[in-house]
This record gives structure tokens, C-alpha cells and sequence, in this order.
């Protein structure tokens, strides 16, 4: 074999086996949105159990050639599309991660104070507004209900809702919405304080009841019969969200609510964050409706905060005992870091003013609100 052969060999070698003479310039883009996000994740510690696989899987899946999220000669998907199929495409993670926060959860500052529903419904008023606008900018019904559905902060709601209707859409939605989750404690403060004024800020409220063992238990019961009878689409969440609560207040399974609170709810965080990262892959991301979600998801998130206060101020009202309006922004269901937030800005305004268990109860209302509202989207338009 001659030289030139040789050459030629390398040449057609470096061509068709190696990845770098077939690396474009949006898989360098999206191999540096990769290493960004993964930079906010250990650096900043920005939701760094979701960013985190989330931006590996972005870095990774950009890489050229690389046999990653398609399919084997005998039609088989390859390792990250086998976790996306079975666990994204059909619907599982999220269903499971569902489990796990309702392992979980306590429920007690809701039951205490169940006017807080109302405070749960009405932070919803972004998702329905986001919907109507996206719809004058192009988006298709099911790319429109996708989208807003992310202000409701709930980040497998958004995934579940999105892998239904839209599933192009998945991995900037998803992005969107633990994005601004993590960035609740910059996006609510100000539009917080515009809605209230000093004396609002520093209203006290009455320390909430102590509830039962048995009402406990009897709630995530009472819950699911009510929700899945009004919204059966919403069954697989919620169904999955109450049992794990169930579980949680039984206190005959402690070893299955131990599994599902940490070792499978972080197996299947690590699943899903990958399966989210690789769907961003350059050609199918760097389009403009992924880049206009992340504009609407910002308005979505503040929108929802809005009207979470707006319910509050309309609720004091009708109510002899006012309740603090700070409460309302924790009506977007990202748990807790709302709660905190009011916490914190009632703090700010009153410094023995303790919010976060009042807090609580409309943060955990968001969480229902915002699966009863993926439930409506997935009726109409499934």
C-alpha cells in the first residue's frame, strides 16, 4: 500500500469515524449552553439536581456521530433514547417522581387552612394567559398549552404535559422551568412588593390548628376522589402524587416511603435530567419557538405570581381575619422555594412575622393547581 493510499485512508477515516470534521457551528453553540448550565449547577447551585443532568445531557448529545439518541441498525434505541422511550415517551418518570414528592409531602398547613386552594387556583391564571398569547405568535393549540403550563413551576407536570402534546417541545420547556424555579427568589420580590404595601406586608396571622393523624390519612383519599372524578386526565399525577402521601401518613410502609423519598425518587432524576438534556439537540433546539419559550415562561412565571396575590387581595375581601397577600406568590407550586420567598419578604417587613407555615398550605394548592390544569389541556386537546 502506498502512501497516498494510506493518506487517503486516515483522511476518509477522519471523515466518516471521528466527530470533528462533522462538529457545526450550533453543536459548538449547544456544547457551550451545556457547559453553562452545568457551570450555574455546581458553581451557582441552581437546581443542581435537575441543571446538572440536564446540562450534561446537553453537552454529551451534541457531540457529532455520536450513538447516543438514535437507533441501532436492528431498529433498537440507543442507551439515552432507550431512557427517553420508556421513561419520558411513556409517561413513567414523571408518574414516579409524582410518587416520590407525595412520599414526601405534608399536607398538614393546607388541611389547617383549606381556603388556600383558592389561592392555588388563582396563581394558575398565567398558565391560561401564556396559552391565549403563544397562540398569536404561532404555536400550534398543543405547543400553546405545553408552553404554559410552565409557569405553573412544576417541572414534571411540565414534562408529563409536554411528552403528551408536544413533545418537540420538551427539552426547552423543561429547561424553561427549572430555570426560572431556580430563579424564583429574583423573578417574585419585586412584582411582590409592588402588589402589597408596608402595612399589608406586616399582617399576622393566626397560628394554624394542629391537625390529625386521621385527617392526614384521609386526605390524600378524599383528594384523589374528588380531582380524578372532576379531571380523570389528570389521574396518573395525582394518582401516583396522593398514594405516595398515603404511604407517607400510614406509617405501616416506612421502608417502601424511605425508597420512594430518596433512593428511586434520585434514580429517576438522574433518568429523567439526561433524557431532557438529549432531546436539545442542535437541529431540533436553535429554531425560534424554543427560543421565544423561554421569553413566555418568564412572562408565565410572573403573571402566575400576580395573580396568586391578586386571589389574596380579593379573598381579604370577603374575610374578617386578613390574611398576609405575601402568602399568595407561593401559590406557584415550586416547593418550597416559594414559601421561602414569602417567608423571607415577610421578614423583611416584620421581623418576628413567621409566614412560611401559612406559606405552605397555598404552595402545596399550587402543586394540585397546576396538575389540574396539565389535566384540563390533556381533555381538550389528547
Amino acid at each position: 500500500m502506498s502512501f497516498e493510499h494510506v493518506l487517503e485512508l486516515i483522511k476518509n477515516i477522519l471523515i466518516t469515524q471521528t466527530g470533528i470534521p462533522n462538529l457545526t457551528g450550533g453543536q459548538g453553540l449547544m456544547l457551550c449552553i451545556g457547559l453553562l448550565f452545568l457551570y450555574l449547577a455546581i458553581a451557582k447551585e441552581y437546581e443542581p439536581l435537575l441543571l446538572l443532568p440536564i446540562g450534561f445531557g446537553i453537552f454529551i448529545v451534541n457531540f457529532p456521530l455520536a450513538p447516543l439518541m438514535g437507533y441501532t441498525e436492528h431498529g433498537n434505541p440507543e442507551l439515552i433514547r432507550a431512557f427517553y422511550k420508556y421513561g419520558v415517551e411513556w409517561e413513567i418518570i414523571p408518574c414516579v417522581i409524582f410518587l416520590g414528592l407525595g412520599a414526601m409531602t405534608d399536607f398538614g398547613p393546607l388541611i389547617a387552612n383549606p381556603k388556600t386552594l383558592l389561592i392555588g387556583a388563582g396563581a394558575q391564571l398565567g398558565v391560561f394567559i401564556t396559552y391565549m398569547g403563544t397562540l398569536f405568535f404561532g404555536f400550534t393549540l398543543k405547543e400553546a398549552a405545553s408552553v404554559g403550563i410552565i409557569g405553573g413551576a412544576d417541572g414534571p407536570t411540565t414534562i408529563y404535559l409536554t411528552a403528551k402534546l408536544a413533545p418537540h417541545l420538551l427539552g426547552a420547556n423543561a429547561l424553561a422551568a427549572y430555570s426560572y424555579m431556580a430563579m424564583v427568589p429574583l423573578i417574585q420580590p419585586p412584582i411582590m412588593r409592588w402588589m402589597t404595601t408596608h402595612k399589608q406586608r406586616c399582617i399576622r396571622m393566626r397560628q394554624l390548628r394542629e391537625v390529625s393523624a386521621r385527617e392526614k390519612l384521609l386526605f390524600p383519599l378524599i383528594a384523589c376522589f374528588l380531582i380524578i372524578l372532576l379531571i380523570p386526565a389528570v389521574a396518573p399525577l395525582m394518582g401516583m402524587f396522593m398514594f405516595g402521601n398515603l404511604m407517607r401518613e400510614s406509617f405501616v410502609v416506612k421502608r417502601l416511603t424511605d425508597t420512594a423519598q430518596n433512593s428511586l425518587m434520585n434514580i429517576v432524576t438522574i433518568f429523567l435530567g439526561l433524557s431532557v438534556g438529549a432531546t436539545m439537540q442542535a437541529d431540533k433546539f436553535l429554531h425560534w419557538k424554543p427560543m421565544l419559550i423561554f421569553a413566555f415562561g418568564l412572562g408565565d412565571f410572573v403573571i402566575c405570581t400576580f395573580g396568586g396575590i391578586l386571589t389574596v387581595h380579593i379573598m381579604n375581601l370577603f374575610l374578617k381575619e386578613k390574611m398576609n397577600p405575601l402568602i399568595g406568590s407561593a401559590g406557584v407550586s415550586a416547593v418550597p422555594m416559594c414559601a421561602r420567598v414569602s417567608h423571607s419578604e415577610g421578614l423583611k417587613a416584620d421581623p418576628e412575622n413567621w409566614l412560611l407555615m401559612h406559606a405552605m398550605g397555598p404552595n402545596l394548592a399550587g402543586v394540585i393547581g397546576s396538575a389540574a390544569a396539565a389535566g384540563m389541556f390533556i381533555a381538550m386537546f389528547q
